[in-house]
């Protein structure tokens, strides 16, 4: 039986009213530390760029292991960790006709949890006893206490799961035979994405305390590579379902355009739930103790995230041009002119969804096993992270801020600050162009990752790197001025815009959409068939890794 999609009670009153007072506010702490984490983060990224151009020595207190360990840490896990986190609350609550009592304490929770561990994890790494990198390798050995407080931040985010899970059961319970709002079907996805992705990090984390401790005199190091890459590129696939969270439901909304497919969505994020987690073993595809067959299988496992990629690039330009032709547009690209480009809630998305193209493309090269060869640990891979994450995901998120920040704190986003954010939007993307350019043009080059600056000697190859360091410190320089830009406008928006009604986004579907199928709704099979794809990638190689282990290491401290 095949249900129509209708717009609940609650949601309708939601509209009306706008969101819990109680339920804005945690949102809005969540997206506080976050943005906090981001100037702090920046500035560190803008210390490693001018480090690694050879224009500025960092002193021996805080070094450059110290400033790249902290950049990722507070950019890829503490900012995007709890921006997602606040972001589904907010959409939970506006969708589902508030946050349960619960699961609000529970949010609570789960921000203190990660709040004590950010702090754990941070203060280790300024006091120089954690330079691991935000993937802390071993048998490169930090401080026990770093790896409790990524614990904490691990079992913060399930907490959080765990109430999205409640919140959206508790709905389903008092709305039978309702389709989950779209926005909410979302979270679910990405809350399964973040407990079950996060399982085998766990296990590597609780493997690595005992052994930091000198409990244990060796750790398995091939085997903690794998679980880590588990969690390590699901990551990124959660973020990246995160961003077209609003490229489906909101982006549409705010340049007058309709919903593509409300089937076609929930499709592409059962597909990114079931096909994700294997794909992080592309990591690994030059590391030894595993079979050419394996890698092979993980290749294909990698490169089939790419479908519901390919459908989201359809739908969304399909959603463009529709609502282009809707407002007169003629000719073949005659659309492109009717969207509303000085409009700061389309424009930083529409930027991210365009640098997604060239760093989708990255991405599959990395994934094939011959190309991998070439780029593998090179500055290749750091300026394709930046194009994806530091682009795409980024944008995304600080487009997703403009409209929902002054929905929460009950604000408007005036002509003023949307100017304001159009110029930051501007200046990020000619960063990431001027940063992540020059870091995949020196990485074929041969120049390499997760170093400090050297000559080698003053060894010829060496030094033809040192002009492209040098648009990469550009490109980390106005970066850190967009950072600031963006930190700006958040609390301005949060505390000094005017008063006034904002609203939150959500596009309807088209008037002769169909009926979006009853099986969409079936996320225990999902599940199941997750479950089952995990276990094909990944049971055979843990295996090996525990019967016929290697020998382990001891810690090694190289700094």
């Amino acid at each position: 039986m095949e249900l129509p999609v209708r717009e609940p009670f609650s949601e309708k009153a939601n509209k009306a009213l706008g969101i819990n007072q109680k339920d804005s506010r945690l949102t809005l702490t969540y997206f506080s530390v976050a943005f906090i984490a981001l100037l702090i983060g920046g500035f560190l990224g803008l210390f490693q760029g001018l480090n690694r151009a050879g224009l500025m020595q960092l002193p021996p207190w805080f070094d450059y292991y110290q400033a790249l360990t902290g950049h990722g840490v507070l950019m890829v896990l503490v900012f995007t960790a709890l921006f997602t986190v606040g972001y589904f609350y907010a959409v939970l609550s506006h969708t589902l006709g508030g946050l349960l009592p619960a699961v609000r304490k529970m949010g609570w929770t789960a921000f203190g949890l990660m709040a004590v561990g950010t702090v754990m994890s941070g203060s280790m790494i300024v006091s120089g006893d954690a330079s691991v990198l935000y993937t802390f390798y071993p048998p490169m050995q930090a401080s026990p206490w770093f790896y409790i407080g990524l614990v904490f931040l691990v079992v913060g985010i399930w907490v959080a799961a765990f109430g999205c899970f409640i919140n959206v059961a508790k709905w389903r319970k008092q709305n039978r035979g309702q389709h989950i709002p779209l926005l909410s079907f979302f979270a679910v996805g990405v809350f399964v994405m973040l407990f079950f992705g996060s399982i085998g990090v766990a296990i590597e984390v609780f493997t690595l305390i005992p052994w930091a401790f000198g409990w244990k005199e060796t750790v398995n190091v091939l085997l903690a590579r794998t679980l880590f890459w588990s969690f390590g590129h699901t990551l990124v696939n959660i973020w990246y379902l995160t961003a077209i969270s609003a490229w489906y439901v909101a982006v549409p909304r705010i340049i007058g355009g309709r919903l593509f497919s409300d089937s076609l969505t929930r499709l592409v994020i059962i597909m990114l739930v079931i096909l994700n987690i294997p794909g992080g073993f592309h990591h690994q595809i030059i590391d030894p103790g595993f079979s050419q067959g394996l890698k092979f299988m993980h290749v294909f496992m990698s490169l089939s995230i790419a479908f519901p990629s390919l459908m989201t690039a359809f739908a969304m330009f399909a959603v463009f041009e529709r609502t282009g032709r809707k407002k007169g547009a003629k000719g073949l690209l005659g659309w492109v002119k009717t969207l509303p480009w000085g409009d700061v809630r389309f424009l930083a998305p529409m930027i991210a969804m365009i640098a997604f193209i060239p760093g989708g493309a990255g991405g599959i090269a990395q994934t094939n096993n011959q190309l991998n060869q070439v780029v593998h640990n090179s500055l290749w891979v750091t300026g394709h992270f930046h194009l994806t994450v530091g682009t795409t995901v980024m944008l995304t998120f600080f487009g997703i801020a403009y409209w929902l920040i002054p929905y929460l704190s009950k604000r408007e986003l005036t002509p003023k600050m949307n100017k304001l954010g159009v110029i930051q939007t501007l200046i990020w993307t000619a960063g990431m162009l001027f940063m992540a350019g020059a870091m995949h043009w020196v990485g074929l080059l041969g120049s390499p990752r997760r170093t400090s600056y050297s000559t080698y000697g003053d060894n010829a190859t060496a030094l033809s790197w040192d002009p492209y360091l040098m648009f990469l410190a550009v490109g980390g320089t106005l970066l850190i001025i967009g950072v600031v830009m963006m930190v700006y406008i958040v609390f301005h928006l949060m505390f000094r815009a005017p008063k006034g009604q904002t609203e939150f986004p959500i596009a309807e579907p088209e008037p002769n959409a169909g009926p979006t199928p009853k099986w969409t709704e079936r996320w225990g099979l999902w599940i199941v068939l997750m479950i089952a794809v995990v276990s094909m990638g990944y049971v055979i190689p843990v295996v090996d890794l525990i019967v016929n282990a290697p020998p382990g290491s001891p810690p090694f401290r190289t700094w």
